[in-house]
């Protein structure tokens, strides 16, 4: 017999009681497991959760007519993001423990997906046996049929697949009603490969960042949402010139320029909106954490400052690759070219120069004051 407490843990990582069924997470005992599972089953009939629910309370009741000391809970992750779902099993497992005051755990999952949480359960409570609950499905072209149509249903599969071919299909059509039939399939494949850029690089995580930070601002009632707001309008202006400017050089010189060039060729078009995005974000991120959190004043002084730095640097870098690579119709000559990389390399560094001096007497400052405040207390 296991020596310790038993704790029988059913993991629903994409979070199917939450989203489906209303039901906060964690589920802990049987009465409160049973519950999740019925509820949802009734809100999905078809859920597999549902399936390694019930698996988790009949081990739990076989342990326990054992008489083994057995407990039982369910814990649930993030239906949209699964890097904040998986902080919260960490999280929710930590409460688990400590209130069932479990030695060791056996888990049970509905599949691979579930199981990616394993390191993070073994890191908190030893495994000693992992139960995979597989439900029955027909083995016929009706069943195939069935469980496709299940995935297409669920939203962030759809997401994945329906958006990026509904979206090349439909400029693709647009593409032959222009008259630009040889442009169709160039289009079609860069918004396929822009898509899957934008999935591995992991875009998609910072624009859910960039919306949660909009929305906590906007329930907050922080002058940050303003500045987001407008830094990302400027940010949408700023690649609207800079793809101009990639377009104009393109036309002129038949493609000829390598990427490089035409990168360099967007930043000398953009980086003036670019910067003045960064003040402007820059400027509501100062003032919110002066306003609530003036303690971190220091870690935000120097944004400004970094923005200006990096954004002059990546000019005078732009405009001598464009110069040198003699692109036609640059407005800039070559003695131009040399004295503007020559102040902007120096201006940038004075930039972050002054950024990391104001940030000392303002870290200074508030250690002042801190030590003021626990003077005062005392």
């Amino acid at each position: 017999m296991t020596q310790g407490r038993t704790l029988v843990l059913s993991v629903d990582r994409d979070d199917d009681i939450g989203w489906k069924a209303k039901v906060e997470s964690p589920c802990i005992g049987r009465a409160a497991c049973l519950n999740a599972a019925n509820t949802l089953a009734l809100a999905d009939p078809e859920d597999s959760d549902v399936n390694a629910i019930f698996s988790a309370v009949k081990i739990f009741d076989e342990l326990t007519a054992k008489g083994e000391d057995t407990a039982i809970a369910v814990v649930a992750g993030n239906h949209l993001h699964m890097i904040e779902g998986d902080r919260k099993i960490a999280a929710t497992l930590k409460d688990v423990i400590e209130e069932t005051k479990a030695t060791n755990c056996i888990l049970v999952t509905d599949g691979a997906e579930d199981e990616y949480v394993i390191p993070i359960i073994q890191s908190n409570i030893p495994v000693t046996s992992i139960r995979r609950v597989i439900v029955n499905q027909m083995p016929n072209l009706e069943g195939t049929y069935y469980i496709l149509k299940k995935l297409f249903d669920d939203p962030k599969i759809s997401r994945m697949v329906f958006i990026p071919i509904g979206l090349a299909m439909l400029l693709y059509a647009i593409a032959f009603l222009i008259g630009a039939p040889g442009l169709a399939t160039i289009v079609v494949v860069g918004v396929i490969g822009c898509f899957l850029l934008y999935k591995g690089f992991g875009f998609d995580e910072l624009v859910h960042g960039i919306t949660d930070a909009l929305r906590a601002s906007l329930s907050r009632g922080r002058f940050s949402f303003v500045t987001y707001t407008t830094t990302i309008l400027l940010v949408i202006i700023g690649c609207t010139w800079g793809v101009n400017n990639i377009l104009k050089y393109y036309s002129t010189d038949g493609g000829s320029l390598g990427i490089v060039t035409y990168l360099m060729t967007f930043i000398y078009g953009s980086f003036e909106w670019l910067i003045f995005a960064g003040w402007v974000l820059s400027v509501g991120v100062i003032i919110d954490v002066y306003q609530n959190e003036r303690e971190n004043l220091g870690k935000v002084i120097v944004f400004p400052f970094f923005v200006t730095a990096i954004g002059l640097i990546l000019y005078a870098a732009s405009i001598y690759l464009i110069s040198y690579q003699g692109v036609q119709d640059f407005p800039l000559s070559s003695d131009t070219v040399t004295k503007y990389i020559l102040w902007s390399t120096i201006a940038g560094i004075i930039s972050a120069i002054a950024g990391v001096i104001t940030q000392y007497y303002v870290n200074k400052k508030m250690a002042e004051e801190r030590k003021q405040e626990i003077i005062e207390v005392i």
